[in-house]
């Protein structure tokens, strides 16, 4: 399906791929994986004809479609279901045809072929994905404009997976998702009858989807067989092989060196020294499987542990103004407790942790802490909120002002920042990195409480599971929200399930966990289609009184479809941002506008929290107000 042969590309002046080649055989699904920056978006750009190579050749089977998401959220006034709908070209064309063409015989073979590719069951198809993705019936029908850019983007995949390309490149496709959408995504893919390559740090949806890895490592391409576990028990036989291999190699080099050096000047020697010579001018040298190192990460943990419970309530309700968006909050927290919260986005996840961390009060009920409770928070929108003209040196003499600079600089290095890295301003460091820093400043004073909200989002698989070690490591409680199943694996001891303003234990694993949501997901799908079919639900009285609701409720619906606008609005300003910055020449051109730049993203992602917030608010009335 894919075959790249002596693929030669330079980005400046360093080569991402130098004569790289590789063959995916049809109908793989493939994980491409390799450092960030290793160049794997290039890649895709360079299948997809973006860009042009230096040297080399790339080639699919000849009428073979390619479907990749936009890097751009789609956006204007029609609807999710239509958006969706209309990727399918072929689809769209008959039908259009269909309502102009006047040759019998014509309109006889558009309906076959649209009888052919099962066009009659392709608005239920979309509805499905869209469904899996997190848009439920009423929100499939309402505008793309009225949805932050994250959640247009999910509309984006889906578009690209109701298509149904030959080749499906997917690249970090879980970032705009939950972990629900993520669980059904993994399901979907791993039923899907064409070639996928996805980039992913993932390492759930690597193994689960998966049947081969390209591995891209100093400007090469190597395909294995097998999902990620496979490719990682593979890469560490090699590198063992290949230690072996160099030690014995180095040991036959000296051998060989030394008598050269002894007898090269003997004349009854000369000729054996002489081949011996040519001997080690031919042996080649071979290059070890060399991983980038990954600097650990370190949480301070508390000096004393406080007596259990750090944190109890008693039928508590958190929200914000007036509204409750969570209530009857009966729950306790001891000071070892690793608790994972589940959970779709808008569910109350964030609102929560606040309420744990203390950056929200309850509105009613009794909330106790202990007295010297302290709470380490990381969230990621924090990464916007840093000062680019920062270091993480700086960072860390705040915190330690009276401190030598030795010290300063050790902690720094504790904290993922050696040496000359430490003096590395803020705007020259990757999203891994920033995030490291984040979480090194939360945890500096050893707070008995530790809460992360999706830490995962900018670092790869290895920086992933140095995270995970690191958490378990850490001697307090910890709250962990995450979109990564391993993560929530690896660190979680218990689960809580936030879901209909509720904070309720889930009895389970990760894996009963699993099977709730797609179970739900299939669940839901029956319903809509039996809500579809003609005549269900649909006696007049019904209708007149849904009607009534939808009157009665209309000045509330403004508000809501308001609060959207200005969610769509702070969306795309954000996206506009970020395409900026995402020129890595930006702020070598215009530092000063950069950091303006930068900082109108912080201001605007705090007003696009808001405006969700309200939104959340709005919405659970409007659903209370037209529920019949």
């Amino acid at each position: 399906m894919l075959t790249v042969t002596d693929l030669t590309y330079r980005l400046g002046p360093r080569m991402l791929f130098d004569s790289a080649g590789m063959t995916l055989p049809e109908r793989a699904k493939v994980g491409f994986v390799g450092r960030n920056g290793a160049g794997k978006t290039t890649l895709f750009r360079l299948v997809c004809g973006e860009i042009a190579a230096e040297g080399g050749t790339i080639s699919i089977p000849r009428g073979a479609r390619i479907g990749r998401v936009e890097q751009e959220a789609p956006g204007g006034d029609g609807k999710l279901i239509d958006f969706v709908l209309a990727a399918d070209i072929e689809r769209t064309a008959l039908l259009e045809e269909a309502e102009t063409a006047q040759d019998p015989h014509r309109i006889a073979e558009i309906h076959v072929r649209l009888a052919d590719i099962e066009a009659h069951a392709a608005p239920a198809r979309a509805a499905e994905i869209l469904s899996g993705l997190g848009f439920d019936e009423d929100a499939q029908n309402r505008a793309l404009k009225e949805f932050s850019g994250g959640w247009r983007m999910r509309v984006a995949l889906a578009a690209v997976l109701f298509s149904k390309p030959d080749l499906l490149l997917l690249d970090e496709p879980t970032n705009y998702l939950d972990l629900e959408g993520t669980l059904w995504l993994i399901a979907y893919l791993a039923n899907y009858p064409a070639t996928i390559v996805v980039i992913s740090h993932d390492r759930d949806l690597l193994n689960d989807v998966c049947d081969h890895i390209v591995h891209l490592d100093q400007a090469k391409l190597q395909l294995y067989r097998g999902n990620y576990d496979s490719f990682a028990r593979q890469r560490a036989e090699a590198k063992m092989l290949q230690a072996k291999f160099l030690k014995k190699q180095e040991e036959r080099r000296a051998h060989l060196q030394s008598f050269v050096d002894r007898f090269r000047a003997k004349a009854t020697k000369a000729r054996q020294a002489q081949s011996r010579l040519k001997m080690l001018e031919k042996m080649e040298s071979a290059s070890a499987v060399v991983d980038e190192e990954v600097l650990p990460f370190s949480f301070s943990s508390p000096e004393k542990p406080l007596s259990p419970p750090i944190i109890a309530m008693e039928n508590v309700s958190v929200g914000y103004g007036e509204r409750a968006v969570l209530s009857k909050l009966s729950l306790s927290l001891s000071n070892d407790d690793r608790i994972g919260l589940l959970g779709s986005n808008g569910n109350g996840k964030s609102t929560f942790a606040k309420l744990l961390g203390g950056r929200l009060e309850p509105m009613a009920g009794v909330l106790r802490k202990s007295n010297k409770l302290e709470a380490g928070f990381f969230a990621q929108h924090q990464v916007d909120d840093l000062n680019l003209d920062d270091t993480p040196y700086l960072a860390v003499q705040r915190l330690m002002p009276d401190a030598p600079e030795s010290r300063v600089r050790a902690r720094a290095a504790q904290i993922g920042f050696p040496n000359v890295k430490a003096d590395t301003k803020v705007s020259s460091l990757s999203g891994g990195e920033k995030a490291r820093l984040l979480m090194g400043l939360a945890t500096f004073s050893g707070p008995q409480l530790l809460i992360l909200d999706e830490p995962t989002n900018h670092l790869d698989i290895d920086s992933r599971s140095a995270l995970a070690e690191a958490i378990n490591d850490f001697e307090g409680a910890v709250i962990l929200i995450s979109h990564d199943q391993y993560l929530l694996e690896a660190c979680a001891d218990r689960l809580w399930l936030v879901a209909d303003g509720r904070v309720q234990a889930f009895d389970g694993d990760m894996a009963d966990y699993r099977k709730f949501v797609l179970d739900s997901a299939r669940k839901g799908r029956a319903e809509g289609e039996k809500r579809r079919e003609p005549g269900a639900n649909g006696a007049a009285e019904a209708r007149r009184d849904a009607a009534k609701a939808r009157k009665d409720a209309a000045p509330l619906a403004r508000k809501v479809k308001a609060a959207e606008e200005k969610m769509a609005k702070f969306g795309d300003l954000i996206a506009r941002i970020d395409l900026m910055l995402a020129d890595p020449r930006a702020f070598e051109r215009n530092p000063a506008e950069a950091t303006k730049l930068s900082h109108q993203r912080a201001e605007l992602e705090r007003a696009l929290t808001a405006a969700e917030e309200e939104w959340l608010e709005l919405s659970a009335e409007l659903e209370e107000a037209t529920r019949v």
